[in-house]
């Protein structure tokens, strides 16, 4: 499969030219996934200033409700609960704040972190596995984000992902905006400053069904005149408007609880 390494200053910077180079270098490949083809490669995103403005990309599915929820899930796991429920095999926050070590024992991975960083900065052993090979290996809906590692290098927290799939379009901007806030909340938990954002998607792809929402995101970085037609600054203006939402998600989280039946 055809390799891409990008490195950009910013969020969307990298992931920018990762949708880029996608559209100019992906392969037409199978797909099992909606019975269609995919235009696909692998990418490795690296950000090297992941909390410097502008951080949000005009170019991703979704609106600050969309994204404040996702970041919810992620850091808080508002959703967890749905695992009980029978709704959801998974989610990332359960794998990270409860992965299952036997049938008896459930491991915090994200306390595991803070401690061993603590305890050992310079170490290399700092990983959150998110893939349960039992659990995933003949499901029909095996977790796409593999691990993350921390590495505190240079009085900086630094992170690095892996994925074995992730749809450019509509999931890679949110999974790592997200993935971003877990490294900032993880850092002020060591008090060190936030390092470099690597991502790496072992098939960063887009399906048949959204080429021509591909085409459109590239059509729009190429055309713009600066970062204000394609970005938004998060700390000036988003940050209030995904804040603003938090009341609403709370009344919707309580509905879905409701309607599962847990409390």
């Amino acid at each position: 499969m055809y390799e891409i390494l990008v490195r950009g200053r910013t969020l969307p910077e990298a992931y920018h030219m990762a949708l880029h180079e996608l559209e100019l270098s992906g392969e037409i490949a199978d797909c099992a996934d909606w019975s269609q083809k995919q235009k696909e490669l692998s990418m490795t995103m690296v950000v090297l200033k992941p909390l410097e403005e502008p951080r949000i990309s005009k170019l991703f599915i979704g609106g600050p409700a969309e994204l404040e929820q996702y970041r919810q899930e992620m850091l808080d796991g508002i959703l967890d609960f749905e695992i009980a429920a029978g709704n959801w095999e998974y989610t990332y926050h359960d794998r990270m704040t409860n992965y299952p070590v036997s049938h008896l024992t459930r491991l915090d991975q994200i306390d595991f972190v803070i401690y061993e960083l603590k305890h050992n900065p310079s170490s290399r052993r700092a990983v959150m596995v998110i893939r349960d090979v039992c659990a995933d290996a003949y499901s029909s809906d095996p977790a796409c984000l593999q691990n993350i590692q921390y590495f505190i290098r240079n009085g900086k927290l630094d992170c690095v992902v892996l994925f074995r799939s992730n749809d450019a379009c509509k999931a890679t901007f949110m999974n790592a905006f997200a993935l971003i806030c877990l490294q900032e909340r993880i850092a002020k938990e060591l008090g060190v400053e936030v390092g470099q954002y690597t991502h790496r998607a072992n098939s960063f792809h887009c399906y048949e069904k959204d080429f021509d929402m591909l085409k459109g995101y590239v059509e729009a970085i190429e055309s713009a005149a600066g970062d204000e037609d394609i970005c938004y600054d998060y700390e000036d203006g988003w940050k209030d408007m995904m804040e603003d939402y938090q009341d609403e998600i709370a009344e919707k989280v309580e509905v879905l609880k409701e309607r599962a039946g847990v409390k």
